[in-house]
Parts: structure tokens; sequence; C-alpha cells
């Protein structure tokens, strides 16, 4: 999704959180120097690496440790920021973690180190995150913002919010042939309300399901649900 594209939905979501552009764009400005001196990924790999696979996206629902067990999934694996602990925990390295570093991070240091690639997203309230966090990542990385990109200083913007609809937008981008949900449960948002405690997250989830449901193409399946 290209920014003109995404700008009018960011502008509805800032209203939505009373959310400050200003420091999302600080954010990502912070960001943007912290990358100056790590070994960054490039489009060109992200391409090779999509492009044309299928790509099951791991989010942090409840039936996560359970889709993991009973599953075996062929093609690449995009972990969501939490979802990477539980995979990890089951010895599954994602080949791309999406983050804005609210997750155990240490796990995703550990999976940095043996080759996956990390998409860091700035934004207004996690720049204590990024300063602490990204200079303990080695290599193969890649800077998200919700705002204006800045692709020359590898600061770009593939379009999504939360770490979850983000993977898919990425997954979307790159010309993925089919992308598989994984513990992304949307028909039962109102139900985790006793588990969240938070209404700002059940809004957030429901930006999510509205976000993923603007993907035309490719197609999108939710694990569980493919004999539908």
């Amino acid at each position: 999704m290209r920014f003109i594209e995404w700008e009018p939905i960011y502008k509805q979501i800032l209203a939505d959180f009373e959310f400050d552009r200003n420091k999302d764009e600080d954010a990502a400005n912070i960001l943007k120097k912290l990358l100056k001196s790590k070994e960054v990924q490039t489009n060109s790999n992200l391409l090779e690496l999509i492009e044309d696979k299928q790509i099951n996206i791991f989010g942090a629902g409840p039936t996560l440790e359970t889709d993991i067990e009973n599953s075996d999934f062929q093609g690449v694996i995009i972990a969501a920021d939490g979802a990477t602990s539980p995979l990890m925990n089951k010895g599954i390295v994602p080949d791309i973690i999406v983050t804005d570093l609210d997750g155990y991070i240490p796990d995703q240091i550990n999976a940095n180190e043996q080759g996956a690639t990390i998409i860091i997203h700035a934004h207004g309230d996690n720049i204590d995150a990024l300063n602490h966090w990204v200079p303990k990542f080695k290599s193969n990385l890649l800077g998200t913002t919700q705002a204006q990109p800045d692709e020359k200083n590898n600061i770009y913007n593939f379009g999504g919010f939360t770490d979850g609809d983000r993977a898919v937008f990425l997954a979307a981008h790159f010309n993925a042939r089919q992308i598989i949900l994984v513990a992304f449960d949307f028909k039962n948002i109102g139900k985790y309300s006793f588990k969240f405690n938070s209404e700002i997250k059940l809004r957030k989830l429901t930006w999510s399901n509205l976000l993923i449901g603007m993907i035309e193409k490719p197609p999108i399946v939710f694990y569980g649900d493919e004999s539908d």
C-alpha cells in the first residue's frame, strides 16, 4: 500500500486513539539513526523470501500454542511480536518477526542471531524500547513507521497498524501467493475482554480485523477455516 493510500486511514486511527503524529515521526527518526550502524535487510531479499510463497503469519491469540502443536506449517513463517516466544519454545525460528518491541525481546534477539529478519516498528509509545533494544540486534533489520516513510534511510510503511496486520500488509506488498493467519481469532474479540482487561486493546483488534479485510490479494485464509 502506498502512503498516499494509507495516510487517510492513518489519520482516522490517530483520531480514534488520540495519538500524536509528531511522536510517531520522532520515533521513526530515532529508529532511522539507530539503524545507520546496522546491517539492514533489502527489499530484494524480502521479495525473494516472500514472493509467490505460502506465508504463515502467527498472531498471539489464545489458540497459538495448540495451533503450533497440531500442524506442520509449510512455507515462510512470520511471527507477530508476542508469537515469537511460543514458536521458539517449540524449536521453530521464524523467518521474519514483525515487532514493536513489546514482546519478550531476548527471544527475538535469539531468533535474529539464528537468521530471522526483524521488521522493527517505531511509534510514539515505544521510543524507550527502541533506544534500549535496537542496538542489541545484529543484522537483517528493517524499520517501519505508520507515518511518512523514509525509504532511503530504511524506514518503510507497507501499511497496517498492529503487529499482526502489519505482517499481513508486508506479505501482500511482497506478492505472497497465499497468506494463512494462525491464532487470529477476530470472531471472538468481544469474549476476550476478561483477558486483555483493556478497551484500547480490543479497539486495536477491531482495527486489525478491518485493515486485513481491506487487502484484496493475495487470498487470506484463517487457519482452521481452510475447508470452508
